[in-house]
């Protein structure tokens, strides 16, 4: 218990709830140009989600471009992507962004996004770079027909900003999430990498050892506690150490990721450095993952459900330390 207990006023007292509030109120703008009633249909959907009216911060974030106006950006920076709608051009309706890469010159990415109801929907594998184009087909402008290109490419141009776009968009909230649980399971790689490396060299390990082991686990459990802060504020809760400290462990226990770590140390158990960086991966994963779950749905994942997260994680942690055993070479 003392252990716990100190290990909690660590982690505690590394956390900066206002740093959390700040990413909350950060401005961002996301312009939309072309048909005027796919503008209509993107801003509606974009706007859809929030309990009671929409609040003005969300609707002033999206900005529309009338073609052949001049465009006043007022602060571009704010400005994190252009969405071009236009419909088939096979239809009867012409394209209404014939003119679309006139706006390269705002230098921010640039979604050309064609509807096309005869389509499977298709778009490419990264998003635009500031200034291109890049064509996404769809063949509706609904929520499903746009998380699998659209919103994540459009989450990633949003970078620093993510927070503060699943506040004020509620159906960017789930792709938010995504992002931020991969990001901090990719910061909880790193921690338990660069813990684990100084274990193995041996003169640093006898000296440093036990702090690093100590440091790592505040610093994780530190990411996953921040994960927990930024999804819950993404989906519009103001930051509450109570609550997230109540719901850790029965999220991060729940979903067996301690089952994990047992099967993932069985896996190559002289592969050390590896393996500890998997088992913090997929760890990360299934906080953030079990915290969305429980924000989408209003309640904690049933026992088929978390067993589909389990086995996905376990298998994508297992090939990324075969991916790592491979990159750090064979132990000696």
């Amino acid at each position: 218990m003392a252990i716990a207990g100190d290990l909690f006023k660590l982690v505690r007292s590394g956390l900066d709830i206002r740093a959390v509030q700040s990413h909350v109120r950060k401005p961002f703008r996301f312009l939309l140009h072309g048909d005027p009633g796919l503008v209509a249909e993107m801003r509606a959907l974009l706007l859809s989600g929030h309990d009671d009216s929409v609040p003005i911060d969300a609707a002033t974030c999206l900005e529309t471009i009338i073609p052949g106006q001049t465009l006043a950006t007022g602060d571009s920076r704010e400005i994190r992507a252009i969405l071009s709608l236009s419909r088939n051009p096979r239809s009867d309706n012409p394209p209404a962004n014939a003119d679309v890469r006139k706006l390269s010159a705002l230098h921010v990415p640039i979604f050309e996004i064609l509807v096309d109801e005869s389509s499977v929907g298709s778009g490419p594998l990264s998003p635009p770079r500031a200034g291109a184009v890049e064509r996404y087909v769809v063949p509706a402008l609904t929520r499903e027909a746009l998380r699998t290109r659209v919103f994540p490419h459009l989450v990633v141009v949003s970078k620093g900003v993510e927070i503060a776009v699943g506040r004020r968009l509620p159906v960017l909230r789930e792709t938010v999430a995504v992002k931020l649980t991969r990001d901090a399971a990719g910061n909880a790689l790193k921690v338990a990498l660069a813990s684990a490396v100084i274990d193995h060299i041996p003169v640093l390990g006898l000296v440093l050892g036990a702090f690093a082991s100590a440091g790592d686990m505040v610093a994780i459990t530190g990411i996953q506690v921040m994960l927990l802060l930024h999804v819950e504020a993404a989906y519009g809760r103001d930051p509450d150490m109570h609550r997230v400290w109540q719901i850790l462990p029965i999220i991060g226990g729940g979903f067996g990721w301690r089952t994990i770590a047992r099967e993932l140390a069985g896996f190559i158990p002289v592969a050390g450095v590896p393996i500890k960086g998997a088992i913090a991966y997929a760890g990360t994963i299934v906080v953030g993952e079990g915290a969305t779950f429980l924000l989408e749905h209003g309640r904690h994942m049933n026992s088929q459900q978390a067993s589909i997260i389990y086995e996905r994680t376990k298998n994508d942690a297992l090939q990324l330390a075969r991916d790592l055993v491979s990159r750090f070479g064979k132990p000696n």
